[in-house]
Order: C-alpha cells, then structure tokens, then sequence
C-alpha cells in the first residue's frame, strides 16, 4: 500500500473528505460509495467523531476484499496508509500508572493521544491523528525520550484515556502522597514525623477504584481476583481461563483501603486481620445482570490478601454440551444421576470445574416435583430452585451434621459440599441406603482413585459395593479462539503419549493457537470440559475389596468402556476444540 508522504502542516487534523478521497484513491471506497458518505454527514461538526467512525458507520464494502469496512479494519488502513505501525490497546498489558504519569490528563485529551509503552529510550504514543505533529517536540523533551508514534482506534483511545486517569487520578488522591508502610506488614516501617492519615475504605476514589475494579474483572470474563500485598505495594492480579494476569499495582496504603472496602461490602470484621475470614458479595452489571463474589482473606506477611470468586449465575444454566459432554458421557453422566437412589462422585483438583458440573446437573433435575437439598463449604452460588445450608464450624454445624439434619427434611437429592472424612462418607452412604440419591465431590487424580480413596478414608467395601453409582474425574482446557485458529501439523509423538495405550488414529490435521483481538492474542477463548466418566459394572463392583489393587481396577474399567482423561481431551483435540498441549498441560498421565 502507498503510504502518504505528502507534506502537511504539523497541527493538521484528518478531514472526511480527505480520508475518502484517500480511500477512493487506494481501491477500497468507490467513487459513488464516497459521495454518499460525504452527503450524508454534510453539515455535521466534524470535530465531534473521528472520520474514520463516520465511514465505519455506513457499513460500506471494500472495493478490493469485499469485506466491510469496519472501524477496526478502517484503522489498520489508516496505519498501514500513514507509514506508522496499528497498535491494539489490551488494558490488561498497560502499565496504567506509568502511562498516566508520561502526561497530564488535559495534555492527551488536548491532543487525542495516549501513551501505551514507556521504555527506557522510547515511548510508545498512540493516536488517531497520524499527521498531527505539534505536541511531539514538547512531549520528547518532558519524557527526554524518543518518540515512537503509532495508530489506535479511536473509540479505544477515547475510552481508555477517560479510564486510565480517572483510575490513577483516584488512586493518588485516596494514597494522599503517603508512602508510609502498611498496617500488619511485618517489616512495618515507621515514617516518624508523618501525620499523613490512612485513606478510608468509604473514601470516593476508594468506592472508584473498587467499583472499576468488579466492572473490569466481569469484562475481561475473569473468574477470580486477587488482591495481594507486597512489601511496598499491593498487586491485583486476574484469573481468565485458568491462567493469572497481573492488572495494577497500588500504593500499599490504596490496596490495604481496597481490601477493606471489600470486605465492608461482604460483611467481614474489618478490625481482624489476624485470622482468615469469608464473605460474599452481590453486585449488578452494567447489563442488569447478577453476579455473586466469594470473598476470602489470609493474613500474610505484608497484610492480608483477598480472593474473590466470580460466580456468574448464567453458569448454572448451561447445557451438556456447553460444559463439554459428547453424547455418550451425557448418557452415561445421566444414567448416574437418574437413579432413584445411590451415590455419584465427582473428582478433580480445585477449579476444575465440579461445582459447574453439578450445579448445571441439579438445575436440570429441580422439578416441582423433587426436593433438593444441599450442604456446601462455603454456598458457591445462591440458586432459588434448591434448599441450601452452608457449614459453620462455630456452631458444630459440619457436613456429616449437616446431612442428618437434612435427612429429615424430606430430601429427594442430597449434594454434599465435598466429602472429607470418615464421618462425612458415613452419613453420605447412610443417605444413600435409605433411598436418596446423592452427589459429592473428593479430589483425587483419576475416576478410579475414588473408590480407594474412600477405603482409605475407613469405608468397607462393601458399602461401596452397595451404594456407589459412578465416579467421574474432570477437568478443564482452554479452547482455541474460533476467531483466529489455523490448521497445523499433529505432534504424532505427543499424540501417542496422549493416547496411549489405546494407540488412537493420529488425525489427519489440528489446529494452532495464533492469536486476535478476540482473545487479546493469547489463541484461546474459554474452556471446556474433559471428563473420565467410571460406570461401576458388576464386574466392577466384585473387583471392590479389602484386597482391591488400584492399577487392577483401572485397568479392567477401560476393559468396560472407560476413557481416560487424556483419551478424551485427545477427542477434543481431534474435533478442532483445543491442543494437545493444552490437553498434556491440564490431564494426568494415562496409566498403562
């Protein structure tokens, strides 16, 4: 593409006219496409959107790819056009402070520019004015930097530069200047002379700083957030799709009045910071939508730190096949579930996704007609369609406790929290044989793990043998964004170290994570589920012993039908849903 070389004058602004006749020009407007944009805006002030938003706005198609001509496709046009490089704004990758402190807020609204990179000889400015050049002497010798000029889309410009000064705008006047060292830090330092005060958790900027902080975790489709502090500042990071991605980093003073006013708003005692308290939270999207947070604290060495738990409540409402079941682990899931009476077993590390999958499960069985009750550690999301109780250890109220009383409560389905000791798979087994069904969770490895880990907890066999339905071991992959993924080549070693020792048919292609703005260039979007469902056959059952050998066990469940985790997110990948590294990284090793 022909890049405009033409000389302007340093304060020129980029006119509609200009840009279509660019456009025209370059094949990717005709000539009449141009006059009717130009007719339609007529008499518009041309100040208050950007050009390039005017042509996006009529939808038109490009002369040369036939594709429209959208505002995003408009701006990689204008760069390539300008001879600077397009940059795309990934909030979570700015450095918000450092951007906020290369210029004042009404220096970059003056001039319709952002810093997005500072380095230690350049500075990355974005603008959507590529030929507008007299703001960069003054800024080159305020920064005493080089200046490295790139194009940006215009709604992300205007947006973030409102967001990036008004978060450090709040976040300097609620640290009030103060450096001083953080309560409960055990290196506390004393500033001596200082009579700045602690910022206060009702502060303004403190309710701005946390309210941008929920609002930005929900855009970004985060499922925690974590609030920790360090020695001289405290580090909000996000988890999305189960990796973590630093945020912002506050003032130490700023994250211990953020925490607070969190933990206000979940009611915890916000004098105790030496013991570890939860709470939750419910909050409301800009779209009306509800969305309960689980908050957790632990005191640490540099005060205390706070989890919270995203729970959307849209979770619980999804489909099998949303969560990841092909139809032969729907039905073998749902022959499980639709006993009248028994015990099914979830397993899997923490986040793995079993409180989706159950959840999910008990909103399909949540009939008029059945009562279900749960006994969770702590309530993971409030579902108006179940009876749940939470367990509070203060008050002698525990799991195994818990069900008893539940037992009286006319229950058709029980879902116990999870199963931890002796106590607790007594009174699951009990529920069991007198006609309930029951669902709980246990963390181990495998599907077969189960049924010894619940020997080992003191259960005899034979009330195994009597009440267990099924087990099924779960966990979760990241899947390849749909937006960008490309064919490529399957690893034939990793692929048999996946498969094995069934020794599956290598698939003829896979696919690669490449990486758009869909998915902030990461390649993957979401995840979905993979799962090792056991169905205890009578053979099975017979296996289950005083002497029973866990290889042995595994071994004769593949025998009847068994997949193992690897097996099935090989599946997965063969069906273009993720990689195998993603299937390697997620899944234990099959046994032979």
């Amino acid at each position: 593409m022909a890049v405009a070389t033409e000389l302007r004058p340093a304060h020129y602004i980029l006119s509609l006219r200009d840009l279509c006749s660019a456009l025209v020009e370059q094949g990717e407007l005709s000539q009449d496409d141009a006059e009717k944009i130009l007719h339609a805006h007529i008499g518009q002030d041309a100040q208050k959107r950007h050009p390039l938003e005017l042509v996006a706005q009529s939808q038109v198609t490009s002369q040369r790819t036939g594709r429209t001509l959208d505002l995003e496709t408009l701006t990689h046009w204008l760069a390539d056009w300008s001879g600077q490089s397009y940059y795309h704004i990934d909030p979570l990758k700015i450095d918000a402070p450092a951007i906020a402190r290369a210029m004042s807020y009404a220096f970059a609204q003056r001039h319709g520019i952002l810093a997005v990179e500072i380095h230690e000889d350049e500075a990355w400015i974005a603008s959507t004015e590529p030929f507008k050049r007299d703001w960069e002497d003054n800024l080159r010798h305020v920064l005493r930097r080089n200046i490295r000029r790139v194009v940006t889309n215009p709604q992300d410009i205007r947006r973030y530069t409102v967001e990036f000064y008004r978060l450090a705008n709040s976040v300097s006047k609620a640290g009030g200047g103060s450096s001083g060292g953080q309560t409960q830090n055990f290196e506390q330092l004393l500033d001596l002379g200082s009579d700045s005060a602690n910022p206060d958790a009702n502060d303004q900027h403190v309710v701005n700083i946390v309210d941008w902080l929920l609002q930005y975790a929900y855009e970004q489709r985060a499922s925690d957030i974590h609030i920790e502090p360090r020695r001289d500042i405290t580090q909000v990071r996000f988890r999305i799709d189960g990796v973590l991605h630093n945020v912002y980093e506050f003032p130490g003073q700023v994250g211990l009045a953020v925490t607070s006013r969190l933990k206000i708003l979940g009611r915890l005692n916000i004098a105790e910071k030496r013991k570890p308290q939860d709470g939750r939270i419910k909050t409301r999207k800009p779209d009306n939508s509800e969305v309960e947070l689980r908050l957790s604290t632990l005191p640490t060495a540099f005060g205390e730190k706070l989890v919270m738990r995203i729970f959307d409540p849209e979770v619980v409402v999804k489909s099998f096949e949303q969560l990841g079941f092909s139809r032969d682990e729907q039905k073998h899931w749902q022959d499980m579930t639709q006993q009248p009476h028994g015990i099914v077993l979830v397993t899997g590390p923490t986040g793995s996704g079993k409180t989706t999958t159950l959840y999910s499960s008990l909103k399909q069985m949540a009939t008029p007609e059945v009562n279900i009750c749960t006994i969770e550690d702590p309530i993971e999301m409030v579902e108006p369609s179940f009876n749940q109780m939470q367990v509070q250890a203060g008050i002698d109220l525990t799991f195994a406790s818990g069900i008893r009383a539940l037992l009286r409560q006319d229950p058709d389905i029980i879902m116990i929290g999870e199963i931890r000791d002796l106590e607790t798979a007594e009174m699951a087994i009990q529920a069991a044989l007198t006609g309930h069904l029951v669902l709980s969770t246990l963390h181990t490895n495998d599907a077969p793990s189960a049924i010894t880990r619940l020997m080992e907890l003191g259960v005899p066999p034979y009330l195994i043998r009597a009440t267990v339905n099924g087990v099924m071991a779960q966990r979760l992959a990241r899947t390849l964004c749909p937006h960008c993924k490309a064919p490529a080549p399957i690893d034939k070693g990793a692929w048999d170290n996946l498969t094995r020792p069934w020794k599956a048919n290598v698939p003829e292609t896979g696919f690669a994570p490449v990486g758009c703005l869909e998915c902030r260039n990461t390649g993957y979007l979401g995840r979905v589920g993979i799962y090792e469902i056991l169905t205890l056959t009578p053979r099975l059952r017979a296996q289950i012993t005083d002497q029973t050998e866990l290889d042995t066990l595994r071994r004769d469940a593949y025998k009847d039908g068994m997949r193992s985790l690897r097996l099935n997110g090989a599946q997965k990948v063969g069906a273009g849903l993720t990689t195998l590294e993603e299937v390697l990284r997620v899944t234990p090793e099959s046994e032979r």
